[in-house]
């Protein structure tokens, strides 16, 4: 989600509506940027929008991208404290979330409230509960990673990481994955957390497919600084036959290791163009891999 851009920047809205209108699959976001959030407000939203859903959201979280203005999250009241960065900021209203998704009461009731409280401390309302253990966060290196594992929070991955080793994209990505997992276990929780990766794949069936994407058979990793102390590696896109899609697919190592995958797809393109890209990517590509 990007502030003062010329798009949705509210996310809740639109998956409580969503939630309302489906009945099996997953909603999400990737990603809320945590340095323009009030925790608070925001456990309020996420719990509301989760129980329209009956329990479906996937809530995809980060310190955010590069934006449309400088500091915007400070045009929305919010301002690192005396030591901290931005990204510091982001965490901390992470922390303050995660820990009040936990649904303990906190706060001191009033003696004379408006409306009856039950006995105790009382929490935000209203309340979902599984909805922490469903918590994701958008990391770019590996110390982030680890970061995401020791707090709890499930892995997002995306089309880019941060290139620490000068390995092909897939590779980075998988390294991350693995040290997620291994600081997973040395944390002791007691569930078991998702990793997400996010792909490009075009199965090209048609020639309107060939007219497409036909030019992004050859693409490659490519390397960039989207930030001045951030040099990050993009992963490539796959457009090539549905079999021929299969053999790339199965090489790639981050992708072998997640157990969910987020598809880009090109919305300007309309609905019905895309229903047929995942159509043909679920029907001529998924069987040969062992997706579900």
């Amino acid at each position: 989600m990007h502030h003062f851009a010329r798009q949705l920047a509210s996310p809740f809205p639109l998956l409580a509506a969503v939630g309302a209108k489906t009945e099996r699959i997953e909603i999400g976001t990737g990603v809320i940027d945590m340095r323009y959030e009030n925790p608070m407000y925001m456990a309020e939203d996420a719990g509301a929008a989760d129980l329209i859903s009956g329990g479906r959201l996937q809530l995809g979280i980060s310190r955010g991208s590069p934006e449309q203005v400088v500091d915007g999250w400070r045009y929305f009241g919010y301002a690192p404290a005396e030591g901290e960065d931005h990204a510091g900021m982001a965490r901390r209203h992470t922390e303050v979330l995660l820990e009040v998704l936990k649904g303990e009461g906190f706060a001191q009731p009033n003696p004379r409230p408006m409306f009856p409280n039950p006995p105790g401390l009382l929490r935000v309302e209203p309340h979902s509960p599984g909805l922490r253990q469903r918590i994701w966060w958008g990391a770019a290196s590996e110390a982030t990673v680890r970061w995401t594992a020791r707090m709890g929070m499930n892995l997002m991955s995306s089309t880019l990481v941060a290139d620490e080793t000068g390995e092909p994209f897939h590779v980075q990505q998988r390294r991350q994955i693995e040290a997620f997992r291994e600081e997973w276990a040395a944390a002791g929780h007691d569930w078991e957390p998702r990793v997400s990766v996010s792909r490009s794949i075009m199965p090209i069936t048609t020639d309107l497919d060939r007219a497409y994407f036909g030019g992004d058979a050859e693409s490659r990793d490519q390397v960039g600084q989207i930030e001045p102390q951030l040099r990050a590696v993009f992963g490539r896109s796959y457009a090539a036959e549905p079999d021929v899609l299969v053999d790339q697919l199965a090489g790639d190592e981050a992708l072998q290791l997640a157990d969910t995958v987020l598809l880009t797809v090109p919305n300007q393109l309309g609905v019905d163009y895309n229903a047929h890209l995942l159509e043909s990517l679920i029907t001529q590509v998924a069987p040969g891999l062992g997706w579900r």
